[in-house]
């Protein structure tokens, strides 16, 4: 038998604290900085060329197409961008979107949730999710994984309802496999189509409902890239069948990345299974068992990377939703007992460090504070300061004020998580947003060109690049040189030799970066 972290107060998280914990989780960090390197520089780059005027149905980065990137996050970035572009610059306007898909995965697993498992699980699920360390990072960057999560979450919560309301399950199941299709295609909407198989148990009508639906969503948009050039669905289509192509089996990486991704949902999950070994034919476990071992083989069977491993985690969270109030009693006190020495601990660290960033103390720290971000002369921004405090004393409450429950400790483990990534935000994102932007790289490179330059071409200079070029310059590169007097190149060494034919007239690179060199050359 096993004993639940607490017998005697058998009742769920509060909703208001889940409410203001999602709400601060899913909104920090998301404006007061510049477009990032990678995703979030080139998820905001095709936004941008949606929002100026390009054409909605081809995916654009610096005027150039991009038909592997999937149109549905920039879309909604695009969206939200132009709704608040009277308030927000343009790409903080377009993050919002991140919030808005985090939002809509964190409803909807809590929803799943409650028809599977209970009222209880049905609140106390987001807080596993935002407790999940790997999704950090993914959800608040303009990245395509948060609407991923959105649209996986969105099919299980249609899995929950297909056996008592066919035709609203089968519809909603449909709706979150073409949304999947339209946010990370076929990598992320096929290991989805395993849930046709608990509906399909159930009745025929749900399976062809969520199949039609599906088609439908997913089609629309291959369809309109069809009718704008039959050559770019070609495109879309090579580039989906080489993203499915099988890694070759199981790595190291794999290990490492499913490790950290599912710190700590999959370890709960596995408890869960455990401690329902007996009882796995129902719809709590085996729907979501389903899911997990086919978003895991599918993640086995390709490269190592976060958004192959995305249609697990949704799996993963409502497994543990199932075991997390039922932990023993030894291993929920251990893991509150973790939960509030590390929190309370990152959060000292965090002002130490702010002490560091903005008052040159203590000098040591501060010290290495300038020589990993030379030049760095930030002002502490008083909102921040009063937003940080906050957050501390919300942390207080926490530790010393939180209702017994079964649900504490997985609230206090989410509250730490939450509390943390905001005062981050709140204190270190100017000095983090400063080793990170192109702005000022940019802006030098911008000096040191002429008012007027026939084209620039480009050398090994990738997509979050050329995004940043244009956004912060209104640069746009050409990957055909010979007819350009200008080449932009990037470096992984100042050692690197410059290629032939070219004199270099310039050099750049972001505060502390040491593996990424701009250099500009003239014919």
């Amino acid at each position: 038998m096993v004993a639940s972290f607490d017998q005697t107060h058998d009742h769920g998280p509060r909703p208001w604290l889940v409410l203001l914990l999602c709400a601060l989780y899913a909104f920090a960090g998301l404006t007061g900085h510049d477009p990032w390197k990678s995703d979030d520089a080139i998820q905001l780059g095709i936004a941008h060329g949606f929002f100026s005027g390009g054409n909605w149905l081809v995916p654009t980065l610096a005027g150039e197409t991009v038909v592997e990137a999937e149109p549905l996050y920039p879309w909604l970035a695009a969206a939200t961008a132009s709704a608040t572009r009277s308030l927000l610059p343009f790409h903080a306007g377009a993050r919002l979107a991140s919030a808005l898909f985090a939002a809509g995965f964190l409803f909807a697993l809590g929803a799943a949730a409650r028809r599977l498992i209970g009222h209880d699980e049905g609140w106390g699920t987001p807080l596993l999710a935002i407790g999940t360390l790997g999704l950090l990072v993914p959800i608040h960057e303009a990245q395509p994984a948060s609407a991923i999560l959105a649209a996986c979450a969105i099919a299980y919560w249609g899995t929950s309802l297909a056996s008592k309301q066919p035709i609203r399950g089968g519809a909603t199941l449909g709706l979150g496999i073409g949304a999947a299709l339209l946010a990370g295609g076929l990598l992320a909407a096929l290991p989805l189509a395993v849930l046709l198989l608990p509906i399909a148990a159930g009745g025929w009508v749900s399976m062809l409902i969520a199949l039609g639906v599906a088609a439908m969503l997913g089609s629309a948009w291959l369809i309109g890239l069809h009718m704008v050039s039959p050559a770019l669905l070609q495109q879309w289509w090579i580039a989906q069948t080489a993203a499915l192509s099988c890694h070759g089996g199981f790595s190291v990486q794999h290990l490492e990345l499913l490790a950290w991704f599912g710190w700590p949902v999959l370890y709960i999950a596995l408890w869960a299974l455990w401690s329902s070994r007996r009882h796995l034919l129902t719809p709590a476990i085996k729907i979501p068992l389903v899911g997990l071992l086919a978003g895991l083989l599918w993640f086995l069977l390709h490269e190592a990377r976060a958004s192959t491993l995305l249609p697990a985690v949704v799996p993963m969270v409502l497994l543990a939703a199932s075991g997390g109030p039922r932990l023993r009693r030894g291993a929920a006190n251990a893991w509150d007992w973790f939960s509030m020495m590390t929190m309370s601990i990152i959060v000292g660290l965090v002002w130490l460090g702010a002490a560091g960033l903005y008052l040159n103390w203590p000098v040591r720290l501060a010290r290495n504070i300038q020589r990993l971000t030379p030049g760095f002369a930030g002002e502490l921004w008083l909102p921040g300061l009063l937003i940080a405090c906050a957050l501390s004393f919300l942390w207080l409450a926490m530790l010393f004020n939180l209702p017994r429950s079964p649900w504490r400790v997985v609230s206090r483990w989410a509250a730490g998580v939450t509390v943390v990534w905001a005062s981050l935000a709140a204190l270190w994102l100017p000095w983090i947003d400063y080793s990170k932007t192109f702005r000022p790289v940019v802006a030098s490179l911008r000096e040191a060109l002429p008012a007027n330059i026939d084209c620039l071409g480009r050398l090994d200079f990738g997509l979050g690049q050329r995004a940043a070029l244009d956004y912060f310059g209104g640069l746009r590169t050409r990957a055909e040189t010979g007819q350009c007097h200008w080449l932009i190149n990037q470096m992984q060494s100042a050692e690197a030799a410059d290629p032939p034919g070219w004199t270099r007239t310039w050099e750049g690179r972001r505060p502390g970066d040491r593996s990424e060199i701009w250099r500009l050359y003239r014919r």
